[in-house]
């Protein structure tokens, strides 16, 4: 299987794609950080794939012109983190592609510690590798909706991940040649613009597993994922939740028994809705208002799989 970017031979080790859509005060930081690597400079490269952003995104990346490596701006018009992902892939020159979010506050060591693995690795059984991801929240975070913000702490040394553990699109690497083995990213999975649809990099880690190939998780890697405010309101969580639903069901739609697990999932989903809307209503009467925003919270992420099943069971998405 051939794709673009993946025929040239490989000069670096590291290619880092920082996909961006809107969020340029953030990507500054981010690019800081990348500045500051202890890392050799001729052995890495920093792409900022820019999603259409209408932002100075790209005059944030011009104040980096200095640095060493420069940033390199790629504009990529089809609007979705996905194809941002793939448009990476595809101008990336290093041998492993290092995906990052745009808002990662890093430490010195990052790149060192999230290459290791693939340097021990002489018989090319790691087909990516996770790093710890630790939300940090510098608006402040609402008691209702810290259960849902944790670090993944998987496991306390560099290794392989069972397959219940997927690490976090935010912190993840991949070498090309995987990319060339099993595919580039399902573009129907992931945000754009209008959404909060996630289960891309999920999507992918399963094809990775199913290649024969180990996903590992460097908990030494750690970056600090920046959620502001706006990310840990009600209308935030709920309509995160009633996408991730959709995403997720247009995943499973592809999979063997897709037709009789999802008739199942939305007869159950029915059941949570009237659930967790009846939970609600009794945590309102008792003024418990964060626990009120959970179980409707709960009720929209199982709306979203009443919505997206009879869509996905006809072909639709």
């Amino acid at each position: 299987m051939n794709h673009p970017g993946l025929s040239s031979p490989s000069t670096l080790r590291l290619t880092v794609a920082l996909c961006t859509y809107n969020r340029a005060d953030f990507l500054r930081q981010t690019l800081a950080g990348l500045a500051r690597q202890q890392f050799p400079h001729d052995q890495f490269e920093v792409l900022v794939i820019d999603n259409n952003s209408s932002d100075h995104t790209r005059a944030v990346v011009a104040e980096f012109a200095a640095s060493k490596p420069r940033p390199r701006h790629i504009l990529e018009t089809q609007q979705g983190l996905d194809f941002a992902r793939n448009r990476a892939i595809a101008e990336a020159r290093g041998e492993i592609v290092l995906l990052g979010d745009d808002d990662i506050l890093v430490q010195p060591d990052w790149l060192a510690q999230m290459h290791a693995p693939f340097a021990s690795d002489a018989a090319h059984r790691v087909g990516a590798v996770g790093g710890e991801v630790v939300p940090v929240f510098p608006d402040g975070l609402p008691p209702w909706v810290a259960e849902w913000h944790a670090p993944l702490a998987f496991r306390a040394e560099a290794g392989p991940l069972p397959a219940r553990h997927s690490p976090m699109g935010a912190n993840l690497a991949i070498p090309r040649r995987v990319f060339a083995q099993v595919g580039l990213f399902h573009t129907a999975l992931d945000r754009a613009a209008g959404n909060y649809f996630s289960g891309g990099d999920s999507e992918m880690i399963r094809r990775i597993r199913a290649a024969g190939l180990e996903v590992w998780f460097a908990p030494a890697a750690a970056v600090r994922h920046q959620m502001p405010a706006n990310r840990t309101t009600f209308r935030y969580a709920a309509r995160h939740a009633f996408d991730s639903a959709r995403s997720r069901t247009i995943d499973r739609a592809g999979l063997p028994g897709a037709v009789v697990y999802l008739i199942s999932r939305w007869v159950a989903n029915l059941l949570k809705v009237a659930g967790f809307g009846v939970l609600a209503l009794l945590a309102a009467l008792i003024l418990r208002t964060g626990d009120a925003k959970k179980a409707l919270v709960r009720a929209w992420r199982s709306c979203g799989y009443l919505y997206q099943i009879p869509r996905s069971l006809v072909g639709k998405t």
